[in-house]
């Protein structure tokens, strides 16, 4: 193989290499500037705004799950809740404890004013008592564990457990999200921009409903991605009705600039 043969094979690899180094997100983000049609739609699909996986923080049995998939619940509202018969009888040791420690130290008191017990021996006893009181907090965190409720108003997406089940720490536990709070996150080109800015009214037609809903632009991303030029945004909705979920998707159209 002569010598500008092989270069030429070695420059082809080279460019060959180069594209294939293009990642998957990129590649997502040209697809989606391409289908940006002359119209101004774009797909797009709905989210939740505050959606999390509460995971277990002690080793215990599930004592009370009392919600179901697609159920409804308030923030505070009781999620899940654990036997922790053992952490409460720790506790009460523990508070028993702590009383006995406060005690040994009004008795010392009085006795070092009477001069019959040494600094040292006071000083111990003190000590005693800060630890026993440390105990007692120890063991409440670990019994305030023993209880989830909800962070905010949403609806349970996945139990991820059953009742009566024995996790451990870390365990997942429920998949929840705020049903309430929903959000529109598309990818855009970046020449939108020109005309693109929060605040603006668009329309949303979901595809699983056959219907349109109309939306708002809330942020626009921070970054132009360079390779595809286009630009992440989000809206929300307008109204949030009772038969728009999350994972839904569709067509969303902005007026003619």
């Amino acid at each position: 193989m002569s010598y500008v043969v092989r270069f030429t094979v070695i420059a082809l690899t080279a460019v060959l290499m180069l594209f294939s180094g293009t990642s998957a997100a990129q590649s997502d983000k040209i697809a989606a500037n391409r289908t940006a049609s002359n119209d101004n739609r774009i797909r797009t699909q709905l989210s939740a705004r505050d959606a999390v996986v509460l995971s277990s923080e002690l080793a215990a049995k599930i004592d009370q799950l009392p919600l179901r998939d697609g159920e409804s619940f308030k923030r505070g509202e009781l999620l899940v809740a654990f036997d922790c018969s053992l952490n409460e009888a720790q506790l009460k040791k523990a508070q028993a404890t702590a009383e006995s420690a406060k005690q040994l130290v009004l008795v010392n008191k009085r006795l070092a004013e009477l001069n019959s017990i040494g600094a040292l021996e006071m000083q111990t006893s003190e000590n005693k008592a800060k630890e026993a009181e440390a105990d007692v907090n120890y063991t409440q965190a670990s019994v305030r564990k023993c209880i989830i409720n909800a962070p905010f108003n949403g609806r349970i997406a996945r139990r991820l457990v059953a009742n009566h089940q024995y996790v451990n720490m870390g365990t997942p536990l429920l998949d929840i999200l705020d049903s309430n709070q929903l959000e529109v996150q598309m990818i855009v080109p970046s020449r939108w921009l020109v005309w693109l800015k929060p605040g603006l009214g668009f329309s949303i037609a979901i595809d699983e409903l056959g219907k349109s809903y109309a939306a708002k632009v809330t942020q626009l991303g921070a970054r132009i991605d360079a390779v595809s030029q286009t630009v992440t945004i989000t809206g929300k909705m307008e109204i949030n009705s009772p038969e728009l979920l999350a994972g839904m998707s569709g067509w969303a159209s902005f007026p003619q600039p």
